[in-house]
């Protein structure tokens, strides 16, 4: 089997950033020299590993798009840019019929979904890559189906601290926000309580100084209304390996899902990944 040629995007962001750096290492893949970039970035090009990317601004990507094309018949797209580009980032890969892996959270999700529904074109979407966080996610998923109200009565505390650079509200808080609701605290994603501040993270959280650049910590409490029990569920993520390692998996699973040629179904989750649906 030969080598999956992927189009890292979102350069010069730092997790694309390491996407691409460990994907120049990874066996399984070419890494085209190109990525889409935002319109405010200055610089043209950025060396990674010793190889020059094109970094490739909106108002220049559609003919570039092309020429790229013509040069890599067929690639998959990871995407890890900004909240605000998620849609439009989208629906050009739709119309470009190229797969794509969604790592970047925000922007309107039900939109997001639909455009790849209703596009010829496979992609993996997801608010978190990490597999291990997927899994947790599923059973409480199943606890908030199977058991629903099974903490009436009890409120809900979400606790949420990435790195300063990350602009919108953790896309796995909100989802997890949703599960807890069907077991019966009423709490809105709007009270998560995000934490942004390094020093704050460093002195009151305790995150390891070497991480403050890099993490995704995140703690849910439940209390019961007199005071007589707490639940507390916390996954603590360092650094991004683990979300490299789950992007990489959706990579190969949406090329089997390419080699598939009766294959009708277009929107996929990390679940999917997970099951190799």
């Amino acid at each position: 089997m030969g080598k999956t040629d992927i189009m890292v995007n979102g350069l010069p962001g730092n997790v694309a950033k390491i996407m691409a750096t460990s994907a120049l290492k990874n066996e399984r893949f070419n890494v085209i020299p190109f990525s889409l970039t935002g319109q405010e970035i200055e610089d043209d090009t950025i060396n990674i590993g010793g190889i020059s990317f094109e970094l490739i601004k909106p108002d220049t990507r559609v003919d570039k798009i092309k020429e790229i094309q013509s040069q890599f018949a067929s690639f998959i797209a990871i995407d890890y840019t900004h909240p605000t580009a998620v849609n439009s980032n989208a629906v050009f890969y739709t119309q470009n019929k190229i797969p794509f892996v969604m790592g970047t959270t925000g922007g309107d999700r039900e939109k997001l979904e639909q455009v790849v529904k209703n596009a010829s074109t496979p992609a993996v979407i997801a608010p978190n890559m990490a597999k291990q966080i997927v899994g947790f996610q599923a059973m409480m998923e199943y606890a908030a189906n199977t058991f629903p109200d099974l903490f009436k009565g009890y409120t809900l505390e979400v606790v949420e601290s990435h790195q300063q650079g990350k602009a919108d509200t953790s896309g796995t808080a909100k989802a997890m926000v949703r599960y807890f609701n069907k077991l019966g605290p009423d709490f809105s994603v709007d009270d998560i309580q995000m934490v942004r501040d390094p020093k704050t993270q460093e002195k009151e959280l305790k995150i390891p100084k070497q991480f403050l650049t890099g993490h995704g910590w995140h703690t849910y409490t439940l209390k019961a209304e007199d005071g007589s029990a707490l639940f507390e569920f916390k996954h603590n993520i360092n650094g991004r390996d683990i979300y490299v390692n789950g992007t990489f998996d959706a990579v190969m699973f949406l090329v089997q899902k390419l080699e598939e040629a009766d294959n009708q179904k277009k929107l996929y989750t990390m679940i999917d990944v997970l099951n190799k649906v």
